[in-house]
């Protein structure tokens, strides 16, 4: 069974410093969600993330001000007394330039403010200030980087998407337009500030699915290898809850990079040796995206771990942790936290159901999609055939098979498509339907009761391995990137 749909992608909305390791949150590279996603996880993310794009320099970050010009020379008088509502107000600087753009200290302070917020709702001890500082400037430095390659490239957000991104977080929180505008307020955050760092969040996963996610294949026969292999397992297939270090190793690294390197990996193993907890070495020492998380990784199929991790996780307890791994992007350390068996047969209720898209982007505005969706929704009222207005229209790979999108389950597309499958009855044509990929015409033409166990597998080791090849093309994507950027710090300057 197979099912083929567009690729338009939902932000996952995460500060930068995510993007090479962990899963993504509501992202999607085709309209059906992985069968392994975490909903409530990810909306928590995408808010923590969302904050930490719009947070406001606190005052104990701010830079002392910087020496102005002479003032004018005047006659000598008595001294003025000082003022007691004179006060002092910190100047910001420049701490780096990435090609051709400042990233300044009240940036910095702003990421550094909400990191800390949730390292310690993590539970998580901060690495020493240097390193934390060295962690924050880099992340920034390397989005910057991104944001301005998808300038470069022709790639805008315009405010409709902004703000349908918004409610969309709005309503996955359970709380309306204004009460959410509510929360920002108690939280300091300025609207306009937060509005600018979804922007820049959706820039990037719109990036991310233009310049990987929709480069990835998952062949038949990679399938099939994979689940024969799963199938020669003792226990059947697991699922892993790992968090993992990672000691990056920059490309064409000399060889005393590459040793400089393996030395801080393994003081980080000497630290795991000696008893401290997993969570705040990682913190200290990883350079991957999660390490103000503890390094936590999730659940992961084998499929969806980087092939270096595979032989070792499955040879490990709960509670184990690996010895230095080595890999194309550098060293890691990986811990087993839980495994759990993915055996269980599924029994779903299926609904067979065909659809015509038309994608909201930067070609085609909000405006515009509707207006032909609705044009399209005419003339199928008036007697055109749904498979030939498809073929014609439809900006979606199952265009080729009339808007056929097989047999769909529970939980295997975004909620707005599937809430309006479970409206329609068989036959039925439903009014526009606005998702996160653009407005869609849905026909149901059957329902069944249908036990999918061999069908769901390969539809997880497909998502899973298109899963594991997005994230590994995408770690290397934004390292290339990061490392092409002209930067020069400013750290130093006084």
């Amino acid at each position: 069974m197979t099912h083929s749909l567009s690729s338009l992608p939902l932000p996952r909305l995460a500060p930068l410093a995510r993007f090479a390791a962990l899963p993504p949150l509501v992202r999607l590279t085709t309209l059906r969600k992985p069968s392994t996603s975490r909903s409530n996880v990810a909306t928590l993310a995408i808010l923590f993330a969302a904050l930490a794009s719009a947070g406001v320099a606190p005052a104990q970050f701010s830079q002392a001000p910087r020496p102005g010009p002479a003032a004018p020379i005047t006659s000598p008088g008595p001294a003025a007394a000082p003022r007691s509502s004179d006060k002092i107000v910190p100047l910001d600087r420049v701490v780096a330039v990435v090609n051709d753009e400042a990233l300044t200290q009240f940036e910095i302070n702003d990421q550094k403010n909400v990191l800390l917020g949730q390292m310690r709702a993590s539970n998580v001890t901060p690495p020493p200030a240097d390193t934390f500082d060295r962690q924050v400037l880099e992340r920034l430095v390397t989005e910057r980087a991104l944001l301005q390659f998808a300038k470069d490239n022709g790639l805008r957000v315009d405010d409709q998407q902004v703000e349908r991104t918004i409610l969309r977080i709005a309503q996955e929180n359970k709380l309306g337009p204004e009460e959410f505008r509510r929360v920002l307020e108690r939280e300091k955050i300025p609207y306009a500030k937060y509005r600018e760092g979804i922007r820049r969040e959706v820039t990037i996963q719109r990036l991310r699915e233009r310049e990987v996610d929709s480069r990835i294949a998952v062949s038949d026969a990679e399938v099939d290898n994979y689940l024969a292999t799963v199938a020669a397992q003792a226990g059947g297939e697991n699922e892993y809850d790992l968090a993992h270090i990672l000691v990056t190793v920059p490309e064409q690294a000399a060889p005393e990079q590459i040793d400089a390197r393996r030395r801080r990996a393994e003081e980080a193993l000497g630290e795991l040796k000696e008893g401290k907890p997993f969570s705040q070495v990682a913190a200290a020492f990883s350079d991957a995206p999660d390490a103000v998380q503890g390094g936590t990784l999730g659940w992961r199929s084998p499929a969806r771990l980087p092939t270096v991790f595979i032989d070792v996780v499955r040879g490990m307890k709960s509670g184990d942790t690996s010895n230095i791994l080595r890999s194309a992007g550098g060293f890691h350390i990986v811990k087993l936290n839980e495994t759990r068996s993915l055996n269980a047969a599924t029994v779903v209720e299926q609904t067979k159901v065909r659809h015509i898209l038309a994608r909201v982007n930067e070609i085609a505005s909000e405006a515009e999609a509707k207006a032909r969706i609705d044009r399209i929704r005419d003339r199928l009222e008036t007697g055109a055939k749904f498979d030939e207005q498809a073929k014609i229209n439809s900006e979606d790979p199952s265009s080729s098979k009339g808007g056929e999108l097989g047999w769909i389950g529970p939980g295997d597309t975004v909620p707005e498509f599937e809430q309006a499958i479970g409206r329609l009855k068989p036959g039925e044509l439903s009014q526009p339907v606005r998702s996160p990929f653009g407005w869609h015409l849905i026909q149901v033409t059957e329902r069944r009761t249908q036990d999918v166990t061999q069908d769901r597998k390969r539809d997880q080791a497909r998502n899973a391995l298109r899963q594991r090849k997005a994230d590994e093309q995408f770690q290397e994507f934004v390292r290339l990137v990061r490392d092409r950027a002209y930067v020069e710090y400013k750290v130093d300057d006084r």
